[in-house]
C-alpha cells in the first residue's frame, strides 16, 4: 500500500452500528460447519460451479471443510475469486449458486454455500496467514486503474499475478468501491471489505486515493502506464424531477447508506418513504428503520411483479415490517416551514407494455394521495457513467462500449465492471469476473511476441 499502513485504522467501530446491523446470517462455527459440508454431493458436474459468475470450484472447497483442510479450501476460494469473502456475505446466492444446487431436485434444504464460503474466508483470516499467492515475476509492464471498486480490485489482483505493476487511482478516501460504501452493514460490514483488501495488497498493489481523472489525467497515465482501466462504476441517482427535491429532507441511497456506514449518519426521522423497488431499495428502508423509523415506506410505480428487487429481498424486507405502496408515482415532495412533511402521490394504473417489454404505467383520473414523511430517499438507480462522455468514449444503451478482450474506443483504454454492465446484471461478483477476464486478456496481449513478418 503506498499511501497508508492499514486501512482499516482509518475506520471508527460506531457502537450504534454495531448493536443495529447485525449480520443476516450470522456466521458457522466448525461444529456447524463440518455437518454442513457433509451434506454436499460433491456433484461432478457441478451446477453450483457453473452458475457462479466466477466459477467457483464449490464442491472441492466444500470437501475440504469436510476434511478439516480450512487453508486449502479458501485457496481455492481465492483462486477463482480474490473477493471470495466479501461475495460469501453479499452475492445473491439465491439466485446463483445455491439457486442451482442439486438438493432442490429433492426437496431438500440447498447446501448453505454463502456461509461455508464464508467460514472458510473468516477462518484464513483469524489464522493470520498470508495471501496464498505470490506476485508473479515482474515484466516490466504497470498499468493504471481507474476506480478501486471490486472490478479493478479483482484485476489488479490478476495482473500482479502475472508481474505486471497496477496502480489503483480513487476519488474516495478507502478502496473498495460499492463494497465499502454501498452494501448495506447487516450484509457486508466496512471493516471486513477493508481486512480483504489489505490482504489483497500483500500483492503489492499500490493505491493512489482523494484523484480524481479527467481527460487530462486520463492522457498522462496513458503515458505513464502500458494500459489504463476504466472501473468507474456508474454515476449519481437519478433524480425525481418533482418540487421540492432539493430540500436537505430529501436525499439519494448511496448517501444514506454511505454515511451510516461511516458513523456520520446514527439516526433518521420517524417516518421515511423509499422511492424505488430494487435491492438498494430495500437496503435504504431496512436501514431507516434499524436507525430509528417507526414507519417506513417503499414507494413504487409498478406491481411487485415488475420491481427489480429479488424476491427473497422482497421476502426479508415485509418480514421486516417494511410498508410497500405499488402502483404509486411520486409528482411533489410536500413542504411546511422549510420541512418535508409528506410524499404527494398519483395512483398509476398499469398498461400497456413499454419498449423494455414491462406494462407501462398511467395515471388514475384523481387517483392522488398523500403519504406522511419526514424524510424521502430516491433508489431509483444510478445514472449512467458521465466519464464516458468526458473522455469522448463510444457507449453503448449509455454504457461504455468494449469488445471481446474489454477495449474501448481508445486503443489502451479498457472499462471493467458496472461502467459496462450492458453486458449483464451489475453485481460484485460480475464485476469480479470482469476483472479476472479482462486481466487475463491483457497479460495475453502485452506479453504476445511481436510479429516480424512483412505485412504484419
Amino acid at each position: 500500500m503506498s499511501e497508508r499502513s492499514s486501512f482499516r485504522e482509518h475506520v471508527t467501530t460506531h457502537p450504534e452500528v454495531v448493536e443495529r446491523f447485525g449480520d443476516l446470517h450470522p456466521p458457522f462455527d466448525r461444529q456447524a460447519a463440518v455437518p454442513e459440508a457433509n451434506r454436499c454431493l460433491y456433484c461432478f458436474d457441478a451446477p453450483c460451479t457453473t452458475a457462479c459468475p466466477t466459477h467457483i470450484d464449490v464442491p472441492r472447497f466444500i470437501k475440504k471443510i469436510a476434511s478439516g483442510n480450512l487453508a486449502g479450501s479458501a485457496r481455492t476460494i481465492l483462486d477463482a475469486n480474490i473477493l471470495g469473502a466479501s461475495c460469501a456475505r453479499a452475492c445473491p446466492v439465491e439466485v446463483l449458486c445455491e439457486g442451482a444446487c442439486v438438493m432442490h431436485r429433492y426437496n431438500k434444504q440447498p447446501i448453505q454455500i454463502a456461509r461455508l464460503q464464508r467460514f472458510a474466508m473468516d477462518s484464513l483470516h483469524e489464522s493470520g496467514a498470508p495471501l496464498p499467492f505470490e506476485p508473479g515475476a515482474e515484466t516490466g509492464l504497470s498499468v493504471a486503474l481507474i476506480g478501486a471498486g471490486p472490478a479493478s480490485l479483482a484485476c489488479a489482483a490478476e495482473l500482479r499475478r502475472r508481474g505486471i505493476r497496477a496502480h489503483l487511482y480513487d476519488a474516495h478516501p478507502l478502496p473498495g468501491g460499492l463494497n465499502t460504501y454501498g452494501v448495506a452493514e447487516y450484509k457486508l460490514p466496512l471493516v471486513e471489505s477493508l481486512r480483504e483488501i489489505e490482504m489483497l495488497s500483500q500483492l503489492g498493489v499500490e493505491f493512489h486515493f482523494e484523484t480524481m481523472i479527467d481527460a487530462a489525467a486520463l492522457a498522462e497515465l496513458e503515458r505513464k502506464h502500458d494500459a489504463v482501466f476504466l472501473g468507474i462504476g456508474l454515476g449519481a441517482i437519478h433524480r425525481l424531477g418533482i418540487a421540492g427535491e432539493e430540500l436537505s429532507g430529501v436525499t439519494n441511497a448511496l448517501d444514506l447508506i454511505a454515511g451510516y456506514k461511516s458513523g456520520a449518519l446514527t439516526k433518521v426521522p420517524e417516518r421515511v418513504v423509499v422511492v424505488g423497488a430494487g435491492n438498494t431499495a430495500i437496503d435504504c428502508a431496512t436501514i431507516a428503520q434499524r436507525l430509528g423509523a417507526e414507519r417506513v415506506t417503499i414507494v413504487y410505480r409498478r406491481t411487485s411483479h415488475e420491481m427489480t428487487a429479488y424476491p427473497h429481498e422482497y421476502e426479508f424486507a415485509k418480514n421486516e415490517g417494511i410498508e410497500f405502496r405499488f402502483l404509486a408515482r411520486p409528482i411533489e415532495t410536500v413542504v411546511k416551514d422549510s420541512q418535508v412533511t409528506g410524499l404527494l402521490c398519483s395512483q398509476m394504473k398499469l398498461g400497456a407494455p413499454d419498449a423494455s417489454g414491462r406494462p407501462s404505467v398511467e395515471p388514475v383520473p384523481g387517483g392522488e394521495f398523500l403519504i406522511p414523511a419526514d424524510q424521502i430517499v430516491k433508489a431509483i438507480g444510478q445514472q449512467k457513467p458521465s466519464l464516458a462522455r468526458t473522455l469522448n468514449l463510444e457507449t453503448s444503451g449509455g454504457y461504455i462500449a468494449v469488445d471481446e478482450t474489454f477495449q474501448t474506443s481508445i486503443p489502451g483504454v479498457f472499462a471493467i465492471g458496472d461502467c459496462i454492465r450492458s453486458r449483464g446484471e451489475a453485481s460484485t461478483v460480475m464485476a469480479v469476473q470482469d476483472g479476472k477476464m479482462a486481466a487475463h486478456a491483457l497479460h495475453a496481449r502485452l506479453t504476445a511476441p511481436v510479429s516480424s513478418g512483412k505485412g504484419a
